[in-house]
C-alpha cells in the first residue's frame, strides 16, 4: 500500500511539473519584465516569437506554451532627453 501511495505522489508531482512548464507566454513575459524592472534594467523589449523563428535578434530568455514559443530580450535605444520648449508668445489682438 505504501508503494502505491508513493507512486501516486510521484505521478501527481510530475503532472504538476508538466503543467508548470506549459505556462502561457503573456504570463511568463510579465514575470520576466517584472524581474528586469526590479533589477533596474531600462530600455529593453521582450518579444514572443515562434520557436523556429530565426529572424529575431536578441537573447532567448524563456520558452512558453509547452516549448512552442520563445521570449526574446533585446536592448532598445535609450530615448533622447526631450529638449525644453520655449513658451509660445501670446497672440496679439488686431
Amino acid at each position: 500500500m505504501k508503494t502505491l501511495a508513493t507512486i501516486a505522489v510521484l505521478l501527481l508531482a510530475s503532472v504538476a511539473a508538466y503543467a508548470e512548464g506549459a505556462k502561457p507566454c503573456d504570463d511568463l513575459k510579465a514575470e520576466i519584465a517584472k524581474k528586469m524592472d526590479a533589477n533596474g534594467v531600462k530600455s529593453y523589449s521582450l518579444e514572443i516569437v515562434a520557436k523556429d523563428n530565426q529572424d529575431v535578434q536578441g537573447k532567448v530568455v524563456g520558452t512558453c506554451e509547452g516549448g512552442t514559443k520563445k521570449i526574446v530580450y533585446s536592448k532598445t535605444a535609450t530615448p533622447a532627453a526631450a529638449a525644453p520648449q520655449a513658451p509660445a508668445a501670446p497672440a496679439s489682438k488686431p
